[in-house]
């Protein structure tokens, strides 16, 4: 990446401070760019949700998996639900979605309270044997006693789609018939569902795997407790990526935590495991980078303070505006042969675009996808009736009550003195773009053409042609689009 003119700006800069420049391109749809990762998490879009306990759990894991990106479990989740999170993640279809099921003689108001985490707001009903007898959906529920059984309402106008039937084939049978939601079955018992617009989505996404054809997906260890038992389990469980959170990893409780990471991380490799990238975070500066990479980081997680979440600046005066941070950041460690994640200050596909030509190699994001159907928390509706889901900080207290739940009651109180975050806010689901799917889809479909502006075709060719200028919050501002006239 260069600066516009070759002058490097006095001060730092978030990503409302830059703009990129178009170049000369020969790439002619944005199809012909390649996002796979340079980071070595084995991703084929560069994105990861945040291990945040409101945004990152199964079906989020699953759903950004299928899609090509990764999601990263929180540290503060107990290790038995972990391991059952990675199980579940594991066994998932890469193609198929995972269906919600629900017996004929169930009433509708277990649908209702089924339906949270699935886009398409569908269950399949199926018989004792697992074979699809009909579908309902949230619509059919709604108007009807709660007492009311799934076969009083339920649709059986539905086709079944065979496990290994064409994709192609199977759009245009549901098309003509119009239907969105088609079961799949795989010897007459339901294998998972396919709607049109996932079919479309597995033509141009390709999921993210392991070595054994699974979806990915990583975890989040603390410095804190017994770190390398806690790494030998993760991994034991399958995990993908560790990532080794703190909020400020430029400390040497931080060095400690990855010797300790990395000797299981070999161990584990000893034993015939497949050597899986340590990531460490957070720094902000080029100095904290070096140095996390010389104690064993693959990948440096970049941010402090930028998240929607944390109040870390407004409490401490610590941080550091993020384009800038992942700028230097990304040139330490490509110096020393490692990648960085942006982590946090992503509000819009310009930001992730603008991150990558910073040089980072993933970008990080939580509260955008907190207000979704896949993300963890519980469905809401405000006194207008829109659906919104509780997002917090991983500092605040709420989180901090939670992690420290095992603690003694003295311990408890003295550590709920001390907070940086946001315990509860609400994160609106957008009626146009609800499902984590959505926002990715206008994430990569913003990111792809920031690539034909630059004339890049991957990623690093992206860090190499990308053009950036700086401007005025009127420069930032005239680039807005108005939903009303002036």
């Amino acid at each position: 990446m260069k600066f516009l003119g070759e002058q490097w700006p006095a001060h730092d800069l978030t990503y409302s401070d830059v703009f990129m420049v178009p170049s000369r391109s020969s790439i002619t749809s944005r199809l012909d760019v390649d996002l796979a990762t340079p980071d070595g998490a084995g991703t084929t879009i560069p994105l990861v949700v945040a291990n945040m306990t409101a945004i990152s759990g199964r079906r989020m894991a699953e759903t950004i998996a299928r899609r090509g990106g990764l999601a990263v479990l929180p540290q503060d989740i107990p290790v038995h639900a972990v391991q059952e999170t990675i199980a579940y993640v594991k066994s998932r279809h890469t193609v198929f979605e995972t269906p919600v099921t629900v017996a004929p003689e169930v009433p509708v108001s277990q649908v209702l309270a089924l339906l949270g985490k699935r886009a398409h707001r569908r269950a399949v009903v199926v018989d004792a044997q697992e074979r699809p007898l009909g579908v309902v959906s949230e619509k059919d529920c709604l108007e009807v006693d709660r007492f009311t059984t799934v076969a009083d309402v339920m649709s059986t106008d539905l086709i079944t789609v065979e496990a290994d039937a064409d994709l192609g084939d199977t759009f245009d049978r549901m098309t003509h018939q119009h239907l969105d939601l088609a079961p799949v079955v795989d010897d007459g018992r339901l294998a998972g569902v396919l709607t049109r617009k996932g079919i479309l989505r597995s033509a141009i996404y390709q999921p993210a795997l392991d070595d054994a054809g699974r979806l990915r997906l990583g975890v989040a260890i603390g410095i804190n407790g017994d770190v390398r038992a806690k790494a030998e389990t993760m991994l034991s469980a399958g995990a993908d990526v560790l990532v080794v959170d703190t909020a400020h990893g430029h400390q040497d409780k931080m060095f400690d935590a990855l010797k300790l990471v990395g000797q299981a991380r070999d161990a584990h490799a000893e034993r015939g495991g497949v050597r899986i990238p340590v990531v460490a975070g957070n720094v902000v500066s080029a100095d904290g980078t070096r140095e996390l990479v010389d104690a064993g980081a693959d990948i440096v997680k970049v941010g402090v303070g930028p998240g929607a979440m944390c109040t870390t600046r407004m409490m401490t005066g610590v941080g550091r505006p993020q384009f800038s941070a992942v700028l230097e950041c990304a040139s330490a460690a490509t110096e020393l042969g490692a990648e960085v994640w942006a982590d946090g200050g992503v509000k819009y596909p310009r930001d992730v675009a603008l991150a990558l030509a910073a040089g980072a190699g993933s970008v990080m994001i939580g509260s955008w996808f907190a207000g979704t159907w896949e993300s963890p928390g519980d469905l809401n509706r405000d006194h207008n009736g829109r659906l919104y889901k509780e997002s917090f900080g991983m500092a605040s207290a709420r989180a901090v009550k939670n992690r420290t739940a095992g603690r003694s009651a003295y311990e408890r109180a003295r550590s709920a003195l001390f907070e940086e975050g946001i315990s509860s806010s609400k994160m609106y689901l957008d009626p146009e773009r609800p499902g984590v799917e959505d926002l990715v889809d206008m994430i990569v479909a913003g990111v792809r053409s920031s690539f034909t502006y630059a004339g890049a075709r991957s990623i690093a060719e992206f860090r190499e042609r990308a053009t950036v200028g700086v401007q005025s919050a009127s420069g930032y501002d005239e680039g807005r689009p108005r939903e009303t006239s002036w």
